[in-house]
């Protein structure tokens, strides 16, 4: 077969060009007239340019995004700083209630200043006697309990008629709400909630990451644990 037949039978593609390239890098050095009169257009106008401007323009748009991509980096990292800077001025106070009975609002008035949230409410069961009679420990319907003990991740989402909205000062003006399960350890049953609600439609979202609330609600269960009732100790 002549050369010119296999040539038609297996013309050269663009594949095979740039793989010629990339193992011959040296192709320019040899043949540097042909890299200047390459002409591409610009990726910022209709205009041709050099394939050296256009690498040039191609490393600065890359630049860039880097620096754009650094720039989010330190922004994500100043928020995270501040969130927690507000957490630990929320968890001192939580160590700095000196009764049982007060750390319910010290939670909920500290959520609410540290982290601009309009509406906060706890509700606590299985209380210990002393405290039965609390704001905190009555009000909450055994369908209530159930429905909190049901969480396996707080809820985030619009008012949809839960009993906790109820619980809250201003109930009527709630357009987004989280109810948080309080839990001592890994038990499935919850002992009571923390509700966080708000009249902005979008700052409780149900596809919005809960993480952050977990943790929250872990260590409001932790200082809440004072108030339960005391469990029966083994004999010695």
């Amino acid at each position: 077969m002549k050369p010119t037949d296999t040539a038609m039978a297996h013309p050269i593609t663009e594949d095979d060009i740039a793989k010629f390239l990339a193992n011959n890098p040296d192709f320019f050095e040899r043949h540097a007239p042909l890299l200047a009169s390459v002409q591409l257009s610009s990726g910022h106008g209709s205009r041709a340019v050099s394939l050296q401007e256009r690498q040039a323009e191609l490393l600065r748009d890359k630049i860039k995004a880097l620096e754009q991509r650094v720039i989010e980096m330190m922004r994500h990292g100043q928020d995270n700083s501040a969130i927690g800077e507000k957490m630990q001025a929320w968890s001192r106070q939580l160590l700095l209630a000196a009764r049982p009975q007060d750390i319910p609002g010290v939670i909920t008035a500290e959520l609410q200043k540290q982290f601009l949230i309009p509406q906060a409410v706890i509700k606590v069961w299985g209380v210990d006697a002393a405290y039965a009679q609390q704001a905190f420990a009555v009000g909450v319907s055994r369908e209530a309990q159930a429905f909190t003990s049901s969480l396996a991740r707080p809820y985030c989402g619009p008012n949809s008629g839960l009993e906790s909205v109820r619980w809250l000062p201003d109930a009527a003006s709630v357009q987004s709400m989280a109810v948080i399960a309080l839990r001592a350890g890994a038990a499935p049953q919850a002992f009571g909630a923390l509700v966080l609600a708000s009249s902005d439609r979008e700052r409780f979202q149900p596809d919005m990451a809960t993480d952050f609330l977990q943790r929250i609600g872990e260590l409001a269960s932790a200082a809440l644990s004072r108030l339960r009732t005391a469990l029966p100790t083994e004999p010695t």
